[in-house]
């Protein structure tokens, strides 16, 4: 077995806890195997471009403008959508916008098929931006890929603190939880399951270590995603709908506007507790934002924000300079 298949084989034993090799017999590691190659001949190949929703937000409203950058994988970039407007950036500067009263400019650093791994190079473009405020959507691919969550973790830790050095607020979205995919089938998805939720509980305590807002989506592709598939997942079964794309950007909106400080205090409550009980509370609740609690080691804050409606689809203006 090539060292690539051994770890790989070892990644999925420590998801099913068993902690070793033992956990999966030859026979059992090999169903595995086949069964995810099966999952991705379903799912398809990546192959169609995705609109870029780069631009400028929010026509002639007035105010300081407010820089984004999105890096992630093809959740942020909106893979499978037809038009700009669907695209999860557009629908998130519009909404930024509306809500903000100012003008948002917006730039894509994200990419389909991108890990945590390849977060550096999108933080070193986002940087020329000197964003307001950075969203990170990224795990899914993590998963699929069988990359350890250590190096997951790294990796996103590193990206987060890079763009908090320069003053950047960081909302991270975490790894969805892949267990209501479809055309993953049995053990895999179950396997799958597991894997994500450690993921982004991981990603969780590493974001708050360095200063960042993770936000736990993974119960939009719970519930929701799994009582409506037809409507939230796309074609493929794998990536969301335009309307699975709006549900999670409805849940990571009211972070953002929080960060760049624009929050109704009755649309918020705060809990605090333990990161472990905290995941535990977000799996009912999809959006649920973690704060870190100063001088309260081991506890952190939840914050539980109610979703609000996204503004009307809107196109990005063409590029001009960031002074006009």
């Amino acid at each position: 077995m090539s060292r690539g298949a051994t770890l790989r084989k070892v990644g999925i034993a420590a998801a099913l806890g068993g902690g070793g090799l033992t956990a999966l017999s030859g026979l059992s590691y090999a169903v595995l195997a086949a069964e995810a190659r099966f999952a991705r001949w379903m799912i398809g190949e990546i192959s169609s471009p995705v609109p870029d929703a780069t631009g400028w937000y929010g026509g002639s409203r007035g105010g300081d403008v407010v820089r984004i950058a999105l890096l992630g994988d093809s959740s942020a970039a909106g893979y499978g959508v037809e038009t700009v407007e669907e695209t999860p950036g557009a629908a998130l500067a519009a909404s930024i916008s509306e809500q903000s009263g100012r003008r948002v400019y917006l730039r894509e650093v994200c990419k389909v098929g991108a890990t945590s791994l390849d977060l550096s190079g999108q933080v070193t473009r986002a940087l020329n931006l000197r964003p307001h405020v950075a969203v990170i959507l990224i795990g899914a691919n993590d998963v699929t890929h069988t990359i350890s969550p250590r190096s997951s973790v790294r990796a996103l830790r590193e990206a987060v603190r890079r763009l908090r050095a320069v003053g950047t607020e960081v909302i991270v979205g975490t790894c969805p939880d892949l267990g209501t995919v479809r055309p993953i089938p049995q053990p895999l998805r179950t396997v799958a399951r597991v894997w994500s939720r450690r993921l982004a509980s991981d990603q969780s305590a590493g974001t708050l270590a360095e200063g960042g807002r993770p936000i736990l989506l993974g119960s939009l592709l719970g519930p929701e995603f799994d009582a409506s598939p037809s409507v939230l997942f796309g074609p493929d079964r794998f990536h969301p709908s335009a309307a699975g794309y709006a549900a999670m950007v409805r849940a990571v909106t009211p972070s953002v506007l929080a960060a760049i400080g624009v929050e109704t205090a009755d649309h918020v409550q705060q809990a605090t507790m333990t990161l472990d009980q905290a995941v535990e509370a977000a799996v009912e609740r999809p959006g649920t934002e973690l704060r870190a609690e100063p001088g309260r080691r081991g506890l952190v804050r939840v914050v539980f924000r109610r979703r609000t409606p996204l503004a009307a689809p809107e196109q990005p203006q063409e590029e001009q300079p960031l002074g006009a």
